[in-house]
């Protein structure tokens, strides 16, 4: 069942013909000079819906600075982590991985560049607000949605997915449980890990037919069975995330040496020589935050080893065969970092005034929309063609209001924080628009 190709003139054994089928079942052409993952990246890539993330908010509202990171730069950053991570482990002599059989940083680069298409303008606010609004519609979660734009939106003219391998669809699952699932188990709507009832087909394609074991119930048990290269893109976004942000939130002025002290007095951290809050304290006050961060992301990617595992999906693929381990002392720093900057920047009153703002501008976008194309109303007793006309038509092509409302949150998930606001403006603000804001 093996099927070898040449990587940089490399065979790579780790991967079968089952890995690599299609979703649409349309094997790639023959005289492409790609592999399979490499198409993968490369149709991902070099689309509308991976530049919009340029505008999209990561920590701070896109926009704002020049150097504050926006969920492009970070994906691009998570990327090379990932790529980092991977020949990494095929540079240990621990037996596990050889010449002709390695993860392929290809696949891995794929998934770290994809892993927040889905994620709404304004951030997680966004992702929450579009939840809200969609609760009675199957919800919103933004790995749901990264896999619905993957599979079935990212080429925007014919409305159609990419046609994804099941590798590469297989490293961007984070979470593996239907919202209805969710909603059983628990006797409330999910707040969020869940993927889109209606997405069962392609999960259960992924999974190759078998069902999970009854030990896998829906929720952290069944989320926590990945692929090798979900893993690997999950440590490479945490790492990202727990180090790059806090480098923005420092350039802003909402962690100071001061602030972090207090902090982790609160906390009961350990503060003295040595420690990480003092490394960083350190390098605040001595204006080498970037450098800082650069040598715990080298220190976080050193840090991983691989051990293999028996689980329902391992006899099928090497995806399987093998579990990511991070060192417990850098998991653990890892995680404390990402409680500092939860803490002290993301439940500042400056950033819960703009996720305020974010979530007015969505919801006021989502009431127009709701009720002029998904109830099928007028507004204000006119019939106003607000949205852009072969949009408008695939609404109204639909049969079922949840279908309609699905499209009018694929919509809303799609703009960037910047056109957003200008919709908004437009519906909203008397004295905002002219014919250079139209076409702009």
């Amino acid at each position: 069942m093996a099927e070898l190709w040449l990587v940089c003139g490399m065979r790579n054994t780790f991967y079968n013909a089952w890995d690599q089928e299609r979703w649409q079942g349309r094997a790639d052409g023959l005289e492409d000079y790609r592999t399979t993952f490499q198409i993968d990246r490369d149709r991902v890539l070099h689309t509308p819906t991976f530049r919009r993330l340029q505008n999209k908010t990561q920590v701070f509202w896109s926009g704002e600075y020049d150097f504050y990171r926006t969920r492009l730069t970070h994906s691009l950053e998570v990327a090379q982590i990932g790529r980092a991570i991977c020949h990494f482990l095929s540079s240990r002599n621990d037996g596990l991985l050889r010449e002709d059989f390695f993860i392929d940083p290809d696949l891995v680069e794929a998934a770290c560049l994809s892993h927040d298409l889905g994620h709404p303008p304004f951030g997680h606010a966004g992702e929450r607000s579009l939840n809200y609004l969609m609760a009675s519609h199957g919800g919103f979660e933004g790995n749901a949605q990264t896999l619905r734009i993957l599979s079935e939106r990212i080429f925007s003219a014919r409305r159609s997915g990419m046609n994804p391998s099941r590798a590469f669809v297989d490293s961007i699952l984070k979470y593996k449980s239907l919202w209805s699932e969710l909603q059983r188990t628990t006797g409330k709507a999910p707040k969020h890990h869940f993927l889109y009832d209606e997405q069962h087909e392609i999960l259960d394609w992924t999974m190759g037919g078998i069902d999970f074991p009854t030990e896998l119930t829906p929720g952290k048990a069944r989320d926590g069975c990945k692929s090798i290269e979900c893993q690997i893109m999950d440590w490479a976004d945490d790492t990202a995330y727990s180090l790059n942000d806090l480098s923005d939130s420092v350039r802003a002025g909402f962690l100071t040496g001061d602030k972090i002290l207090r902090w982790a007095e609160k906390q009961n951290q350990p503060t003295g020589e040595g420690t990480a809050i003092a490394e960083l304290v350190k390098a605040i006050r001595h204006r080498r935050v970037d450098p800082f961060v650069g040598k715990k992301i080298g220190k976080y990617i050193q840090s991983v080893s691989l051990k293999d595992r028996v689980n329902f999906l391992s006899h099928l693929s090497n995806r399987y065969r093998y579990e990511l381990v991070v060192e417990a002392e850098v998991a653990a720093e890892s995680a404390m970092f990402k409680k500092l900057a939860f803490e002290v920047v993301f439940l500042s009153p400056q950033l819960k005034q703009l996720e305020h703002k974010g979530n007015h501008l969505l919801g006021k976008l989502w009431d127009v929309l709701e009720k002029r194309y998904v109830q099928d109303g007028h507004i204000d007793g006119q019939d106003f063609q607000i949205l852009p006309s072969d949009t408008a038509e695939e609404i109204a092509a639909c049969a079922e209001n949840s279908q309609k409302a699905r499209l009018v949150c694929d919509f809303l998930a799609g703009m960037t924080d910047g056109y957003a606001a200008r919709m908004y403006k437009r519906l909203f603000v008397p004295d905002f628009g002219s014919i250079g804001d139209l076409i702009g």
